[in-house]
């Protein structure tokens, strides 16, 4: 908790209240449903919240923005996001059921309003978004296959609409067909060791109909 204050001294009451109550929520579920690896609970404000919230150092989302977590597992990057952007829409999904079930259960324990989450496929998702976001729960070829015709037209945020990609190591060969994807190193905004080879990637997708 104190390197999310440190780093989002502007939070309210309300906010840090939510980032409080999700070491108990997840330490809770995580017992009953094995959302997060047993090492990583007990760092789960690093590896977990900060990360995700690693989205937020690249871009403020304004509000009425919508946005999709596809594979979003226990609700990561969409919940930290949903608590720091409360105006903006969130829509997670994965593939997993009981995943979802344990989203659906955090988002109502922390009240968010602003939290839809459903178990589905990418691919089958009708709606259009400002963004999809996700920690690297496939190579990218094959993620902007299952999104490229999910994002919007118009334009709200200088950043283009597009990909928001949470990922480590080196992404050289991966990103070779996409020469707009632009990296952001998490350590330049976070101290941990833990974000030395972490990134952020941007990869702006134009609208398709």
């Amino acid at each position: 908790m104190e390197a999310i204050l440190k780093q989002f001294p502007d939070l309210s009451d309300n906010q840090i209240l939510q980032f409080q109550k999700l070491q108990g929520l997840y330490e809770d579920w995580n017992a009953k449903i094995n959302v997060i690896s047993r090492k990583d609970i007990d760092e789960l404000y690093t590896r977990h919240v900060l990360h995700s919230l690693g989205i937020a150092k690249i871009i403020e989302f304004r509000p009425g923005s919508k946005i999709m977590d596809v594979g979003t597992g226990g609700g990561f990057p969409g919940i930290p996001l949903a608590i720091l952007f409360p105006e903006v829409d969130f829509y997670l999904i994965d593939v997993i059921a009981k995943k979802i079930k344990v989203v659906n259960e955090v988002a109502a324990s922390l009240g968010l309003k602003n939290v839809k989450a459903e178990q589905k496929r990418a691919e089958l998702v009708k709606h259009e978004f400002d963004f999809i976001v996700s920690r690297a729960v496939t190579n990218m070829p094959d993620f902007v296959k299952w999104v490229d015709d999910k994002v919007a037209k118009k334009q709200n945020h200088e950043l283009a609409n597009g990909i928001l990609y949470l990922k480590g190591g080196d992404l050289t060969e991966e990103l070779k067909d996409f020469p707009k994807a632009t990296q952001y190193n998490l350590s330049d905004f976070f101290s941990d060791e833990f974000f030395e080879t972490k990134k952020v990637v941007h990869l702006p997708l134009k609208y398709k109909k």
